[in-house]
C-alpha cells in the first residue's frame, strides 16, 4: 500500500492506496508537529482506518511548504522504513511543462495535473483548487501544462478583512442564505462567496475561450470546492485530485527506476 500525503499551508490530508483505490483518507495539522508527532499520528489514523502500518510499502509526499521536507522524510524513514518519493522538479510527471521555469510550479499544482490528465484523457482541462490560494491550472489534450493563475483563497481573503478592520469578525465560511445579506456576518459571507463565485466563473471562461477555442472541462479540487456543488460552477468536483496525483506519480517513477 502507498501513503500519499498532500502538505499544504494549514494542513496535511492523507491517502492510503491500494492499487488504484483509496482505501483510507485523513487530516492532521501541518504546524510546527515534530517527526515522531507525524509518525504517530500517521500510524495511529492508518490503524484507526483497519489497515495495518506494516503494509505501507511507499510513502509519496507532494509539499508546497518547504521547510516541512525534512521532518517528513525523516519520518517516512525512521516511522516505515522507507525513503520517500518528492513530487518535485525533475521527476516524471508525464507532462509537457510549458512554464517558463517547470521548477517554480507549484507541486500541488503538478498532482492535480497529472491525476486531472489520466481521470479525463484526451480533453482539455482547466483545474480550480480551492485551499489556502485559490489556483487555475490549464492543462491541454495533449498533456501540454500552459500555466495558470494564482489568487487569495476564502480563507486568507476571510482573515485579510478581520485583521485589517476595527469591526469586522472572523466568520464561518459558507453558502450565505441570499446575495444581499441582512447581517454584518451574512453580508461576509455573501462577499466571499459570490466574489470567489463569480471570479472562478469568468477566469475560466475567459481560460476557455482564449486557450481552448470553447472546448474545456471545468473541474473543481481542494478543500472548499464542495462549497460550490449546487452552484453548477464545475463540471465535475474531484476533491482528491492532489493525493491521487501524488500517488501517480511515485509509481511513475518507479517504473522509470527499474
Amino acid at each position: 500500500m502507498l501513503l500519499a500525503l498532500d502538505v499544504g499551508n494549514t494542513q496535511i490530508f492523507a491517502g492510503v492506496f491500494k492499487g488504484d483505490d483509496v482505501v483510507a483518507k485523513f487530516r492532521g495539522t501541518s504546524c510546527n508537529a515534530t517527526a515522531d508527532e507525524f509518525g504517530t499520528f500517521f500510524k495511529n489514523a492508518i490503524r484507526e482506518s483497519g489497515l495495518d502500518p506494516k503494509e505501507i510499502t511507499e510513502v509519496a509526499i507532494c509539499s508546497v511548504v518547504p521547510d516541512l521536507l525534512y521532518t517528513l522524510r525523516h519520518m517516512a524513514v525512521k516511522y516505515f522504513g522507507l525513503e520517500p518519493f518528492l513530487l518535485q522538479g525533475g521527476v516524471k510527471t508525464g507532462l509537457n511543462i510549458k512554464y517558463k521555469n517547470p521548477l517554480e510550479v507549484g507541486a500541488d499544482r503538478i498532482a492535480n495535473s497529472i491525476a486531472a490528465a489520466a481521470m479525463f484523457p484526451d480533453r482539455n482541462l482547466i483545474i480550480v483548487d480551492l485551499g489556502t490560494a485559490t489556483t487555475f491550472c490549464a492543462v491541454s489534450a495533449k498533456k501540454e501544462y500552459l500555466g495558470g493563475l494564482i489568487m487569495p483563497g476564502l480563507r486568507i481573503s476571510m482573515e485579510a478583512l478581520s485583521t485589517r478592520t476595527a469591526k469586522l469578525p472572523r466568520v464561518e465560511i459558507m453558502k450565505p442564505p441570499e446575495l444581499v445579506g441582512k447581517t454584518t456576518v451574512d453580508s461576509i459571507q455573501s462577499g466571499l462567496y459570490y466574489s470567489n463565485l463569480l471570479a472562478i466563473k469568468g477566469i475560466s471562461e475567459k481560460i476557455r475561450q482564449e486557450y481552448f477555442g470553447g472546448d474545456a472541462l471545468l473541474l473543481g479540487t481542494g478543500g472548499f470546492s464542495k462549497l460550490f456543488e449546487d452552484a453548477e460552477l464545475f463540471d465535475k468536483v474531484v476533491p482528491d485530485l492532489v493525493l491521487a496525483g501524488t500517488a501517480m506519480a511515485a509509481r511513475m517513477n518507479e517504473k522509470v527506476k527499474k
